[in-house]
Parts: C-alpha cells; sequence; structure tokens
C-alpha cells in the first residue's frame, strides 16, 4: 500500500508547526516517510513531550531522604520504612472520556495501574479526580454516568480498591470533562524495576494483549484543543479489558521474579513508539522493532498504525536473553502474547523494518531528549472584582444550599458504584477525608487524598497552587498521617494563550513553595494542556494527589463526633468569603481575592494536632464551604445533630486556611484548649455535637431533613 505523500495539510493534522516540520527536515537532511511523520508527531506533541511545561516543571521540588525515585519514570517511589515502598502517580485521560466517556474512563484507570505494577509493585489504592460541567448541560449526566461506570467496572473487575477523589460541577468544564486517576501500590524497596534498557543485542518483547487499530493517534488528539469535528475523534479513544490487565499484572510481577527483566515499560500513550524510545533513550542505545512480529488482532495492520496504536494491557521489556524460554512459558501460562519483536543496539537509531521494508530509520536520542522545548510568553492573569457588597442569608439556608449543590452533596452515588474494599486492607473509605489502606503484613497504613479548588486558581494562580497542596497535606494530617509526597495532574487551556500560561506559571510557583515549607516533594505527575473547546478553557485545574503514613494504626484518628462532645476549631478564623463556596453556590458570584494561604500556619498547625491526637474523637480539615459544611457533614455521618455558637456568616462559611475541625469529650477539649494556649496554636471551642437538629447562631432545622437533602441531591442532579 502506497504511503500519503507528506502535504502541509497532513503536517498539520499530526499537530506538528511548520517550524517543527523545518527542524525535523533538519535532523534527517530529507524528507520523512509517512511512518517518521507519525512518530516525530507522537514523541513531540504535547502530551509526550511535555514541551510547553519542561522548563517550569523543573523548578518543583522533588527530592528528599524519604524519596527513592522521583518524576522522569513510570511512577514516583518513596520510602516508607522496614525495606518496602510505596509507588504511585497521577494522569489525566480527559479528551478520551470526554469523547467516550466508558472506555476513556476505563483505560485511565488502566492505563496508571500499569504505571504502577510496570515497576514491581502490586496496586493496593486506586483514586479518581473528576471535573464535569453543569449538570443541567445536555451532556452532563450522559457523562458522569459513562465515566462513573467506566471507572467502577475496569476497577472494580482488575481488583483494586478505590479509596478516595473528589467530583466537582462547574461551567468552564461543559465542554471538556477532567478525568484524572490516582493508583499507589507497593513494592520491596530494593527490588524496583526501572525502564532504561541496558546491553547491546538483548532482546526486545512485546508482552500482553494483541495489538488494534483503536487509539492510533490518541496522544496527538490529546494534544489539541476541541472543536465542532470532535465526533471524528471517536476512534482514538482506546477499548480496555481489565481481565487481560489483571492476568498481565499478575504474569509481570511473576515475570519479575524470575530475574529475566533488565527494563520494562508500559505502552501507554503513543503506544510501541513511546514506550521502545523511551527506553532506548535513558539507556543510550538504538532500538530495532521487526513489526511483522507484533502480535495484530486486526489484518493488514501497516508500520504507522502499529507504531501509533495505543491498544490497552500491553507491555515492552529488554529480556536477559538466557531467560527466554523460561520468560515464555509464564506468558504462555497466563494466556498473552509474548512475541521477540526486535533487539538493542549500539547505533543512536530507531530502526522500523515491516514486511522487509525499512519504514523508519531515525536518531533515536533526537525524539525523546531532543524534542522541542518552548518557553511560552506568559501574563499574570486579571485580578477578580473586589467582594464588595455584604453577604446576607439565612445560615441554614446557605447551608441547605450547599449541601443541595452536586459538587458538595453526598457523593455515595458515585463510590458506591466502586469496590473500596477489595483486598481487604481498607481501613478508611470514601466519603469523609483521606482514605486509608493497611500495609498488608505490616502494622502501618498508608493514607491517599486528592485535592484543588479551581476558583482560587483562577482568582489567584499563586494562592490556589499553594492551596491545593496545603489542603492535600491537612487532609493526610486529619487522619493522623504523615506526609510523605505528592503527585500532581496539571490541567489547563491552551499554553499559547499568554493569559493561560500565566495560570500554569503561578500556580507552578505556588506549588513549589508549599511542597518546599510542607517537606512533601512531588515524585511524579502528568501535564494536560489544551482543555478548551471552541476556545472556551477549563478552570485551571492542578490537581494534588498526596501520600502519608501512619507508622502504626494505633495513630488512626478516623472516629466520628459522640453525643456531648466539644465542637473545636484548630487554626485562626477571619471569615474570609473572597471565592467562598457559599456565594459561587447561593449567590453565583465568584468574587474577591483566594483565602491567602500562610505556609509556616498550616506546619505549625498540623504538627500541633498529630502531636495531640490522642486528645481527638474526629478531626477534618476546613475548606470549600467552611466551618457550616464540615460540622454538618462530621455529625451527619455520626447521625447526630450539631450546635454552633456563632450565626456569622464569615465565621460559619469563610474559607480561611491552615485550619481543622475537632471533636474532644470534655476532658480532651480542656487539654487541647490548654496544649494550645502553650505551642502559640489558636484552638476555640465553636459548638457542640449531639441531639437531633442542625443549629448555626439562632437558625436551624432537623437534621433528619437536612440529611435527606444532602443524600438525595447528586442523582438527583445527574443520575
Amino acid at each position: 500500500m502506497a504511503e500519503p505523500e507528506i502535504t502541509e495539510d497532513l503536517i498539520a493534522a499530526h499537530g506538528l508547526k511548520p517550524e517543527e516540520y523545518a527542524r525535523i527536515l533538519q535532523i534527517l537532511n530529507r524528507e520523512p516517510s509517512f511512518t517518521e511523520l507519525g512518530i516525530f508527531s507522537a514523541m513531540w506533541n504535547e502530551h509526550c513531550s511535555y514541551k510547553s511545561s519542561k522548563k517550569w516543571l523543573r523548578t518543583l521540588p522533588t527530592e528528599g531522604p524519604q524519596v527513592i525515585c522521583g518524576p522522569g519514570e513510570n511512577a514516583g517511589v518513596v520510602d516508607i520504612g522496614d525495606g518496602l515502598a510505596v509507588i504511585f502517580k497521577m494522569e489525566s485521560h480527559n479528551h478520551p472520556s470526554y469523547i467516550e466517556p466508558h472506555q476513556g474512563a476505563a483505560t485511565g484507570v488502566g492505563g496508571i495501574l500499569r504505571d504502577v505494577f510496570t515497576m514491581g509493585a502490586r496496586p493496593v489504592a486506586a483514586m479518581n479526580a473528576l471535573s464535569f460541567g453543569e449538570p443541567g448541560h445536555p451532556k452532563t449526566a450522559h457523562l458522569v454516568k459513562g465515566v462513573v461506570e467506566g471507572i467502577g467496572g475496569y476497577g472494580n473487575a482488575f481488583g483494586v480498591p478505590t479509596v478516595g477523589g473528589e467530583v466537582r460541577f462547574h461551567r468552564a468544564y461543559n465542554g471538556n470533562c477532567l478525568v484524572n486517576a490516582f493508583a499507589a501500590g507497593i513494592a520491596e524497596a530494593d527490588a524496583i524495576f526501572y525502564s532504561a534498557a541496558s546491553g547491546v543485542g538483548m532482546p526486545v518483547v512485546y508482552l500482553g494483549a494483541k495489538t488494534g487499530r483503536d487509539g492510533v493517534g490518541g496522544a496527538t488528539m490529546a494534544s489539541a484543543e476541541f472543536d465542532d469535528t470532535i465526533e471524528e475523534k471517536r476512534p482514538t479513544v482506546q477499548v480496555g479489558d481489565p481481565f487481560t490487565e489483571k492476568r498481565l499484572l499478575e504474569a509481570c510481577l511473576e515475570l519479575m521474579a524470575s530475574g529475566a527483566v533488565i527494563s520494562i515499560q508500559d505502552m501507554g500513550a503513543a503506544g510501541l513508539t513511546c514506550s521502545a524510545v523511551e527506553m532506548g533513550d535513558k539507556g543510550r542505545l538504538g532500538i530495532r522493532l521487526t513489526l511483522d512480529a507484533v502480535p495484530q488482532r486486526e489484518a493488514a495492520m501497516t508500520a504507522y498504525e502499529m507504531m501509533l496504536s495505543e491498544s490497552q494491557e500491553r507491555m515492552l521489556m529488554v529480556l536477559k536473553p538466557e531467560m527466554e524460554d523460561a520468560a515464555r512459558a509464564i506468558f504462555d501460562k497466563w494466556d498473552l502474547d509474548f512475541a521477540i519483536v526486535g533487539e538493542t543496539i549500539p547505533e543512536d537509531r530507531f530502526l522500523i523494518v515491516h514486511g522487509n521494508e525499512v519504514k523508519a530509520d531515525l536518531p533515536l536520542s533526537q525524539l525523546s531528549s531532543q524534542a522541542p522545548e518552548y518557553d511560552r510568553p506568559w501574563i499574570e492573569p486579571p485580578r477578580p472584582a473586589p467582594l464588595t457588597e455584604p453577604v446576607e442569608i439565612d445560615p441554614v439556608a446557605g447551608l441547605r444550599t450547599l449541601i443541595s449543590a452536586p459538587s458538595y452533596a453526598h457523593k455515595a452515588w458515585v463510590w458506591e458504584q466502586y469496590d473500596t474494599m477489595v483486598m481487604g486492607d481498607t481501613v478508611r473509605s470514601p466519603g469523609l477525608g483521606a482514605g486509608v489502606v493497611r500495609v498488608h503484613g505490616t502494622g502501618k497504613a498508608l493514607a491517599f487524598t486528592s485535592d484543588v479548588t479551581p476558583r482560587y486558581v483562577k482568582a489567584n494562580p499563586v494562592e490556589g497552587g499553594r492551596q491545593a497542596v496545603a489542603e492535600a497535606w491537612r487532609n493526610l494530617v486529619a487522619v493522623g498521617a504523615r506526609p510523605l509526597a505528592a503527585t500532581d495532574n496539571l490541567n489547563f487551556g491552551n499554553p499559547e494563550k499568554p493569559e493561560i500560561m500565566g495560570q500554569f506559571v503561578g500556580a507552578i510557583k505556588g506549588i513549589g513553595e508549599a511542597c518546599r515549607a510542607l517537606d512533601m516533594p512531588i515524585v511524579s505527575g502528568n501535564v494536560s494542556l489544551y482543555n478548551e473547546t471552541d476556545g472556551q478553557a477549563i478552570l485551571p485545574t492542578p490537581t494534588i494527589g498526596a501520600v502519608g503514613l501512619l507508622d502504626s494504626l494505633d495513630d488512626l484518628i478516623g472516629g466520628l463526633p459522640a453525643e456531648a462532645d466539644t465542637a473545636l476549631v484548630i487554626g485562626a478564623s477571619a471569615g474570609h468569603l473572597g471565592q467562598s463556596a457559599l456565594l459561587a453556590e447561593a449567590f453565583g458570584i465568584e468574587a474577591g481575592d483566594a483565602p491567602p494561604v500562610d505556609l509556616a500556619a498550616e506546619r505549625r498547625n498540623g504538627t500541633f494536632l498529630l502531636d495531640n491526637r490522642a486528645h481527638l474523637r474526629a478531626a477534618t480539615d476546613l475548606s470549600d464551604g467552611g466551618l457550616a459544611l464540615a460540622a454538618f457533614e462530621m455529625a451527619e455521618a455520626a447521625g447526630i445533630g450539631v450546635a454552633l455558637d456563632s450565626g456569622d456568616l464569615g465565621h460559619l462559611f469563610g474559607e480561611d486556611q491552615a485550619r481543622y475541625l475537632v471533636a474532644c469529650d470534655a476532658a480532651g477539649a480542656a487539654a487541647l484548649i490548654a496544649a494550645g494556649a502553650a505551642a502559640g496554636v489558636p484552638v476555640a471551642a465553636v459548638g457542640r455535637f449531639g441531639g437531633d437538629r442542625v443549629r448555626l447562631g439562632e437558625s436551624e432545622a432537623a437534621l433528619d431533613e437536612l440529611s435527606s437533602v444532602y443524600r438525595a441531591a447528586f442523582a438527583a442532579a445527574v443520575a
């Protein structure tokens, strides 16, 4: 079959700018073949090369005594003591999930699980952070249903508990939902597998499922804005099979234990191309691939299609040649494909042969480490109008507005579709704060959370970036965990617009400052840009996924308030209502600055809580919705009422940072207030738990009535 002629339209369709194509001509000193054009397109798109973000990602803190492996591998690796490590990462599947929500979300889960077990870890926890458009938008209900079913269907069948996450709604996501998937696994710290190839003449082995035409060009599609041709992009969405992935997990872990693996890489974005190039580039070797040997499930596939297919459940490995038979036997046992498709070579070449024809012959290092890198122009985005009008609403009416909004209503409809208890080690399920999973066979546990408040980031990118990290840190502390490290999923619009690039730069600055101040380095992550439809960008959404350690389950703060417990706030309250949930939901106002984040206060107050955990029965951080929403959620989960002394709206709904709501018995409350005075940490009694009513100052309602609203609102809006 004749390859198409390389035209300006074909170059543009591959997402390459004229100056990038000119650079390709300079590197090759000739025109590329069609397959070579596809390979450059895959490796040089935003999704694989990070060409707009590399400059700023390098400014993030990525090291610490706990870090075994930071960014650059399939996932980050962090020491948890006793010879064990936690391996974790968060990654986006935004564009595929908007086009085909079920498969887009499912394959997002599959991809992030492979990133973890590629490094030798058995996955033990998953989370997801989801952003959708307005509940009343014609596509929203379809997207929510498809995405949740896709996540649940894949994770449940694979057998990993989903222990946390978040779901939000905002008109800015009407044309571009966000699906951010997180996975974590446990491995022996001295048995981590990396992707750098080593040794010349070593066999390159294809593992897993067969290659089809699904997902061809997926990475390039994920690096472009949407427009009215969106339906034409449906074939670029991959199709996943969780049962094949489960077999692939078991086969890979058995293969790793056999000692046969030199290096191994997941076939994710850009499939065979990206996995082979990354393995070769990291090992400073070339790779020769013979595509006739690639297991195929469709007839007459071209070299272009095989190199760019994003078929799921596939791995690429460099194998010790003397162990080929033993390795093949393992994959035969698990009924998975095992095929030697190439070898490592000493030259800096990426050589692709198909049907005895050379389809590509490229300098391998130029594809990865020499990809374009841009210093995009940026400007600070305009600040929102100040909050000048006084806010007036009955406090319980304000609370009712929040708990009936899908962003703040009870999310059981979502997480009840996920298996939260599979593997038997889940200690704390979704629903109230960070998820907690026991480290099997030890007394330790890991805590997981994901956080960001996009309204804050849009209003003030630096403060919003700081706040996302600080809230994640607080959520870990509130369950008694010592924060270890974080992964980021940076979702923004078109970086070629200076205002959008300014949002990105500001958020990175804030994230970096907070991670340094809180000793919570970024060890892995993902950048998702061009999240726009017809020129309308999403809210800037830099999701922070964070992991904390409980050295003993005895340290867990996992209780609920009891009758007559005192409600106390740790941290100073100034009543900051700018960009608050109350303003947005009750008045449709997104005005004022984001709340300031005092990182020294965050560290001091969180450390104080951990040091005084013995006095606490229950704890939660204060964030969206302030004290009123947090107190209601805590009380409602316990099935008891709550009375807060003040009816002041700033006191009730202000979103000041560095604060926690805790419940203590009388002796614990007295001890905590005394400890706060001694440590210079503000601690104030603000009310009492108990009874069957919710009272905010002089305003009150029956707990049962509010609970009915809270538990029915999400399904009523979108199900």
